[in-house]
């Protein structure tokens, strides 16, 4: 069936761009001289989150604007429940870093801009200008406070996290390019595959987006957390994923709404609801003796599953 075929193949070419794009951006990024902790906060937590951006874009410019948003809602909670669930089942996830805890406050007041913008019922082209300066904001925000940390143990982590490639400088300036042109063709593909899909199966756009696209997207984020979280590198684990829930509302869905106005018709209270409450509940969590315990994942990802599980069941067929 040709469906799993766009989608295979266009998450396939989606994660292989996503990668050339990290590799190429982190090691132009040490050349200019950017340090490793701007490089991790930014280029590598926006950078696994190029998925969801060619995702978005692409399905507003068709005019599938219930995928375009319906990709991030369910991203940002899969990368709680599923993502750091997963991280810190497997390892528990310490957090020490000063600069990523900030980083929760403003993932919470985010996500409360995005509701606050969505009363309406849609994301208009002033609410994408809005979100587009919010992400230019926070990026200069993340560059500032990188500048003053000075803890050498955070430095030190994210230069491990940072992939170095070496040789002459057209190399890391052609995998970007590459990387760019994999995700536009990649995106393409994935959501039109996704679109049959929800033909095929007589369901709404919107849980596909909010399940298989969301998931599927965040890929990324899932590989690059739990490779931290074995190496126990918990503040790059949790700031990946804060990172890219960041950049997920103020940077996709800003690129996205100015693309396309995009409509909330297809969600309801729930699934707000849930993206909200793990955005909270992360909080406590981390904040918790400074670590994700092995039962804070667990619950993280029973909660997961059972949104899954309602999703299934409650949300009606086209």
């Amino acid at each position: 069936m040709n469906v799993w075929l766009y989608l295979i193949g266009g998450f396939v070419i989606l994660m292989i761009g996503a990668e050339a794009l990290v590799r190429g951006g982190s090691s132009l990024a040490l050349r200019l001289g950017i340090t490793p902790l701007i490089i991790g906060l930014t280029i590598v937590a926006f950078g696994t989150s190029s998925p969801e951006l060619a995702v978005s874009i692409q399905s507003a410019l068709n005019g599938n604007d219930s995928i375009a948003l319906g990709n991030v809602i369910g991203s940002n909670i899969a990368n709680i429940g599923l993502i750091l669930g997963v991280a810190a089942i497997i390892h528990p996830i310490s957090v020490q870093a000063q600069v990523v805890r900030r980083e929760i406050p403003v993932m919470i007041a985010v996500s409360i801009v995005m509701w606050a913008l969505l009363m309406d019922g849609q994301l208009q082209y002033w609410d994408g200008i809005l979100l587009t300066i919010g992400i230019v904001v926070y990026i200069y925000y993340c560059y500032y406070q990188a500048r003053k940390e000075k803890e050498p143990s955070v430095q030190l982590e994210y230069a491990e996290g940072i992939p170095i490639i070496k040789g002459r400088i057209w190399i890391p300036v052609g995998l970007i390019v590459i990387g760019l042109v994999m995700l536009i063709g990649g995106g393409t593909l994935f959501v039109k595959g996704a679109v049959e899909l929800a033909r095929y199966f007589g369901v709404r756009e919107a849980i596909i987006g909010l399940t298989i696209v969301a998931v599927g997207t965040s890929m990324p984020e899932l590989a690059t957390s739990v490779v931290a979280a074995i190496k126990k590198e918990g503040d790059i684990a949790i700031g990946n994923v804060v990172g890219s829930n960041i950049f997920n509302i103020l940077g996709i869905l800003g690129i996205a709404s100015l693309a396309h106005p995009m409509t909330r018709k297809h969600f309801n209270i729930v699934d707000f609801g849930v993206m909200g409450l793990y955005a909270l509940l992360l909080l406590p969590f981390a904040w918790s003796r400074f670590s994700l315990d092995r039962w804070e994942g667990a619950l993280l990802l029973a909660g997961y599953g059972g949104y899954i599980y309602y999703l299934l069941h409650n949300i009606p067929p086209v």
